[in-house]
């Protein structure tokens, strides 16, 4: 079990009841900065049906005005810290050890900053998630001690992303697209005229990557 606080177990969004989860894959869904976790569970009726949807809420409230909630601080020398992008991932793993306990058939799928910290949470424990989806994205500079671990696995990663997403740092995209490749199993796509948002042709070559990680799962049980 992880030694860090795990998210708040009363704000998270299930797509199926307690009694209709045991044996199904959990994707488990980390919204992004100023939003909660309604924001992609409106995406949940149209993903795979054999998973079970799980979005959680982010831990940390954002300045005001600002609304929602966030997994890390952006503003200032702050938002600089490898390591709060790294707590939020300790936090994931910590939720994810008590609502799956053993299981090891768990995706993620996040946006913007729950994107970064997916990709986190995966760095950590790289046997304990199957795959990620990384919408809009990136990978958080500085390295972390599974790095190799997690490059020897080789973990399927699915990354979308925008020409005209003006939200995320080039210096990001760039470190990105340079680090993916050497430690994940990459697909994705660059989308024409996109902005910080997921638009209808990424979210159908999200489900065929999905569809995908399930028929792995199913031979794996095989």
């Amino acid at each position: 079990m992880s030694p860090h606080e795990p998210l708040d177990s009363d704000a998270v969004l299930w797509s199926a009841e307690p009694a209709e989860r045991a044996g199904r894959p959990l994707l488990v869904l980390l919204h992004g900065y100023g939003a909660d976790e309604r924001d992609l569970f409106a995406l949940a009726p149209h993903l795979p049906g054999d998973f079970v949807v799980a979005a959680v809420r982010a831990p940390l409230a954002p300045p005001f005005p600002a609304p929602g909630y966030s997994w890390f601080p952006i503003e200032g020398l702050e938002s600089r810290d490898a390591a709060h992008v790294t707590s939020a991932a300790h936090r994931l793993v910590a939720w994810t050890d008590a609502a799956a306990g053993a299981s090891d058939r768990i995706g993620l799928l996040g946006f913007s900053q729950g994107g970064a910290v997916a990709l986190q949470a995966m760095r950590l424990e790289p046997q304990r998630y199957r795959f990620a989806v990384n919408l809009s994205g990136y990978v958080t500079p500085g390295g972390l001690p599974r790095d190799a671990e997690l490059a020897d696995r080789r973990p399927p990663v699915f990354w979308g992303r925008g020409t005209h997403d003006d939200v995320i740092p080039p210096f990001l995209v760039e470190h990105s697209t340079q680090w993916l490749p050497d430690h994940v199993d990459l697909s994705g796509r660059v989308y024409p005229g996109l902005t910080h948002s997921v638009s209808e042709q990424e979210l159908a070559d999200v489900v065929t990557f999905l569809d995908k990680q399930l028929e792995q799962l199913a031979d794996d049980a095989g």
